[in-house]
């Protein structure tokens, strides 16, 4: 039972609606009943014209044979569109649930994940728990109800008949399954792990592509997926031995229940207390019944496929889960904490909590920043106060992103304090906190859809005018006077019709178009030159200064040094912390490595 409960659950958030699925049990008992409806009539109808009787008499069987014949296909039909649309409607429904719930968790749980894990949980699983209504309880519950149906008018005619049929039909239903599932559990157990690698594995070589071919490591990344992927042929090929077994198990049962009603029926045929005409039915008949059962040891390994999957989706919404309660888009604002005293909830005007509080001030002490199992940054004293803009430099890996998430909120902190206004920010729902405290990162998502939506993302009120005036402070002024409809042009998918710097500006216009105090943004100029970064950056940080009343705080993770000068102050990372800090020009007089750095930036420029 403790190990069905997160398919329970998982089953429970699909909201099925129960008059759609009885409408789909109902079409497949159809379809299927008229198999053996068909079978049962067919064999009367043969059985019963070999003894030459006067036509009349055979025209009911002919019209059943018929009016069954055309039911099974038309009712199949039917099953399958009902069924299919309670499983995709359920599918919707979980996605829903899903993406509703990771929306108030834990994003420090999320973004641990790897990318491929948290995809693969988010599309595959659902699909896998989604396909348990087609695939597994919708036929099993039409092979019981058929099953039993069948029993029953076996038994009709002969009684011995019937317990040879119920016999065979355990042993076809429950054996052969049973092996099937076995089967399928001995292949997950040994693959899941090589599996989410695989997925892992894969997603990198994909996205990061250009990285890897300039770092050499290709062909042992491709030989890595293969070695995976022979692990997992070897696994599958060893557990198909027992699914071969199920199948055996199967085919025995089958054939065993005609030769059994045939010996248990034969006698009363002698003695006349059955009709030869009936034995022919009580023996052919049950081959149709098998029909319906083929399907269980799929269902079987259906079940345990949703299961495992259900598992996954179920933890990763309890390890990212921080309320209580789930909350959905319609109970988010009955759930979340009471505010404290002097605070505004929100209302109307959409105003947020921190900013009711005044101008936003973080502040972290002795803070340590990195992922799951691996410090990256100690001992961080910093506080961003309103209107200024701090630089964080440093070598790739160095830690800049880290903090930047850390200090949005994304990831928790190892260890120090962090507080926004004064509070925890621990303790302050993250879709309040998003509201002043916004993170770009390097890969956020262009949608495909317009320039004008794709900025909207940030803020649903957005004007045009204002929409323009960020696609400027980007610097893509010329590049939109370049479009076929101006902000109207609709982008292909994740940008794939933009550069790779347009795509950066773009991401940097939809930051800038938010309505945040506090502006993250993780290395802003990237695959532009040198000239255009340092002038893009340069920019940027003009904006801030001059954002007027919403004394707008910006903190830009760039490994150019050359813009710097505008910044309040620089903070060097290196060796997992902060090795130098203070104004440009501070840190010009005193730490040489930072004047090698600048100068070798003025040399490429």
């Amino acid at each position: 039972p403790s190990f069905a409960a997160p398919l329970r659950r998982a089953v429970g958030l699909l909201h099925i609606n129960k008059l759609e699925a009885l409408r789909a049990v109902l079409m497949g008992v159809i379809a299927l009943g008229s198999s053996i409806a068909l079978a049962a009539a067919s064999a009367w109808l043969i059985a019963r014209a070999s003894e030459m009787p006067p036509v009349l008499q055979l025209s009911v069987a002919t019209v059943g044979v018929r009016t069954f014949g055309i039911a099974r296909g038309l009712f199949r039909y039917l099953e399958r569109l009902a069924s299919h649309s309670v499983a995709l409607k359920g599918m919707a429904n979980l996605r829903t649930e899903i993406y509703a719930r990771l929306a108030v968790g834990r994003l420090d749980k999320i973004s641990s994940l790897k990318r491929g894990d948290l995809l693969a949980r988010v599309s595959k699983d659902v699909d896998d728990v989604g396909d348990l209504v087609v695939r597994g309880i919708l036929p099993g519950v039409v092979a019981a109800i058929l099953a039993t149906g069948s029993v029953v008018f076996v038994g009709i005619f002969h009684t011995g008949a019937a317990v040879a049929l119920a016999a065979c039909i355990l042993l076809a239903g429950g054996l052969a399954p049973w092996l099937a599932q076995r089967a399928a559990k001995n292949t997950e157990r040994e693959t899941s792990q090589a599996r989410a690698d695989m997925s892992a594995l894969s997603h990198e070589i994909v996205t990061q592509s250009a990285e890897i071919i300039v770092a050499g490591t290709l062909d042992s990344k491709l030989d890595e997926l293969a070695g995976i992927e022979t692990k997992i042929f070897k696994a599958t090929d060893r557990s198909a031995k027992m699914e071969g077994l199920a199948q055996g198990v199967f085919t025995f049962a089958l054939v065993a229940s005609a030769f059994l009603i045939a010996v248990l029926a034969i006698p009363a045929v002698r003695d006349g207390s059955l009709a030869p005409v009936e034995l022919a039915v009580i023996v052919l008949t049950p081959l149709a019944v098998f029909e319906v059962l083929q399907g269980l040891p799929t269902a079987a390994i259906q079940v345990h496929t949703s299961r495992q999957a259900a598992t996954r989706i179920m933890s990763l919404l309890d390890d990212s889960l921080a309320l209580e309660k789930p909350t959905t888009s319609t109970e988010a604002a009955s759930s979340r904490p009471a505010p404290a005293d002097g605070d505004v909830e929100e209302g109307v005007s959409g105003s947020s909590i921190i900013r009711s509080e005044g101008p936003v001030r973080i502040s972290a002490q002795g803070l340590a920043t990195g992922w799951p199992g691996h410090t990256v940054i100690r001992g961080l004293d910093l506080t961003l106060e309103p209107g200024t803009t701090i630089g964080l430099v440093g070598a790739s890996g160095s830690g800049k992103t880290t903090t930047l998430m850390t200090l949005a909120g994304l990831l928790a902190p190892h260890a120090g304090h962090l507080e926004v206004n004064g509070r925890d920010m621990s303790q302050i729902d993250h879709h309040e906190l998003a509201k002043d405290v916004v993170f770009l990162s390097e890969d956020a998502h262009i949608f495909e859809t317009t320039v004008y939506e794709n900025l909207r993302v940030a803020r649903g009120d957005l004007t045009r005018d204002e929409a323009h005036e960020a696609l400027v402070g980007a610097g893509l002024d010329q590049w939109l006077t370049q479009l076929p409809n101006g902000m109207d042009t609709i982008l292909g998918g994740d940008a794939g019709t933009v550069s790779g710097g347009e795509r950066r500006r773009l991401l940097l216009a939809r930051a800038l178009s938010s309505s945040a105090q506090v502006i993250l943004i993780d290395e802003p100029a990237e695959h532009l030159d040198p000239a255009t970064a340092d002038r893009l950056i340069e920019d940027l940080i003009i904006q801030g200064s001059d954002s007027g009343t919403r004394e707008r705080t910006l903190v830009i993770a760039t490994h150019r040094l050359t813009p710097m000068h505008n910044a309040d102050e620089v903070l060097i990372l290196q060796e997992g912390t902060v090795a130098d800090r203070g104004h440009h020009s501070d840190l010009l007089e005193r730490n040489a490595d930072y004047r090698e750095a600048l100068a070798a930036e003025s040399y490429e420029a």
